[in-house]
């Protein structure tokens, strides 16, 4: 199932990545070739990088891949690191599933009850800021995931293998 979700995120990512550089390439040809610059490749190229962004990251997420300071959970061991990459994954799941899941919801919400739309392409505006809920719910759903993952013995967090991790503190007897 994961390897599926993590297909469709990459094929979407990639297609949506051609339509913004198709958008960026031709701006810039209009405004420079032709002296009159393109303002639905203006917008369009703005909400699919907002998009890209967005659920680009989440999917980064996914993979492990993520910016992430993982200095504390890589130098332990056993129940601690456990621990630790447990309080890590459920800090993430909680701000993916208040901040951008439920209040995400309540700003397509009151977006698309106010009826704003975008200047030129005449979208509603709801359906672009649609990115941050749905990608609060693929974060949530890989934090689950890992989560699972952690409970099976895994681990999440992977030191880089030319750095040596310090000694393991003597256990207290």
């Amino acid at each position: 199932m994961r390897r599926i979700a993590d297909m469709l995120l990459r094929s979407g990512i990639i297609v949506v990545f051609l339509i913004l550089l198709v958008c960026v390439s031709w701006q810039v040809f209009s405004r420079y070739a032709l002296g009159t610059p393109s303002t639905v490749t203006d917008e369009l190229a703005r909400f699919l990088f907002m998009w890209l962004a967005l659920v680009g990251g989440a999917y980064t997420y996914g993979q492990g891949r993520h910016l992430a300071i993982d200095l504390l959970p890589t130098s332990r061991k056993g129940r601690t690191r456990r621990l630790n990459e447990v309080l890590i994954t459920l800090l993430i799941a909680a701000f993916a599933l208040i901040v951008m899941l439920w209040g995400g919801m309540q700003l397509v919400q009151r977006t698309l009850a106010s009826g704003q739309i975008s200047p030129t392409l005449r979208i509603p505006m709801g359906w672009v800021y649609g990115a941050v809920p749905l990608s609060g719910a693929i974060i949530a759903a890989y934090a689950a995931g890992n989560l699972t993952l952690i409970a099976r013995g895994g681990t999440i967090f992977n030191p880089p293998e030319d750095i040596p991790l310090p000694p393991e503190p003597e256990a207290k007897r």
